[in-house]
């Protein structure tokens, strides 16, 4: 699928530059739901530590694509690479084992469970002798709360998720993929229904992420949220992805444009 310019006229193509092998590569994707084409044909690359911000309207096939990186679901037809490598993931478990972390829109936290609980969920420490073997409650409560502050934030391990603002739990929601050593984190509207300032706060960490080496794809409608952070913008309309841009190459205008009409003809 050939890439429409830039705003500056320039095209922009894979992240990375030549000679650099690419955290993860989607090609020609395509997922089908019954008649319907969720994914069609895609193609979405992410550099190393780079924030892709992925945008376009509802049934753009956003979610599907995350679904389909993070082993939700399987797509039809089309590859993944990661550096460099094939990948399949057939489960969330198994794209959590190549590095590959998601926080969902509804952060699938627990509301009952405390802070620890929650950035410790599948991944349990435990200590003791083989066949007597017991939880590590307090080494995982002390590095939860060191989680807690590498984030920026200042609350109890001990807290029930329940009693956590919107930001708060999406601190812990990251908690999870920073305990996890992500490589890739992928982010479903990670701003939707918080404040101006827990807003201002999750953006920072977003990109505190990246200048540690870490990638993200942020899914989001607030183009404002995903100028401010993105490296490149990766625009998907009718399933397809019908843009690739350097953020300081483009503009609101243009990628509303493509979200909207998709690419212009090229011209002869």
């Amino acid at each position: 699928m050939s890439v429409p310019e830039s705003a500056s006229g320039t095209a922009t193509g894979p992240a990375g530059g030549a000679g650099h092998t690419a955290l993860l590569e989607a090609v020609g994707v395509t997922k089908r739901f019954g008649a319907l084409a969720a994914v069609d044909g895609a193609d979405l690359t992410v550099g190393r530590a780079e924030i892709v911000g992925l945008v376009g309207g509802n049934g753009a096939g956003k979610s599907t694509l995350i679904h389909l990186i993070s082993g939700v679901d399987l797509p039809d037809v089309g590859r993944f690479l990661m550096e460099g490598r094939p990948l399949r993931t057939g489960s969330p478990a198994e794209a959590r084992h190549h590095g590959i972390e998601t926080v969902y829109q509804d952060l699938a936290l627990l509301g009952e469970l405390d802070v620890t609980a929650n950035i410790f969920m599948g991944r349990e420490w435990r200590r003791g002798v083989p066949g007597l073997r017991w939880l590590a409650e307090k080494s995982m409560k002390t590095e939860a709360e060191e989680l807690i502050r590498k984030l920026g934030y200042d609350f109890r391990a001990s807290t029930r998720v329940r009693y956590l603002s919107g930001g708060q739990r999406q601190a812990v929601a990251l908690a999870r993929a920073l305990l996890a050593r992500a490589k890739l984190i992928l982010m479903d509207e990670p701003t939707a229904a918080l404040g101006v300032a827990e807003t201002r706060k999750t953006l920072d960490l977003i990109r505190r992420f990246r200048d540690e080496g870490v990638s993200l794809i942020v899914i989001g409608h607030e183009l404002d949220d995903i100028f401010s952070i993105a490296d490149r913008i990766v625009v998907m309309r009718k399933g397809q992805t019908v843009a690739d841009l350097r953020t300081r190459s483009t503009n609101q205008d243009e990628v509303v444009n493509l979200m909207l009409k998709g690419p212009l003809p090229s011209r002869s």
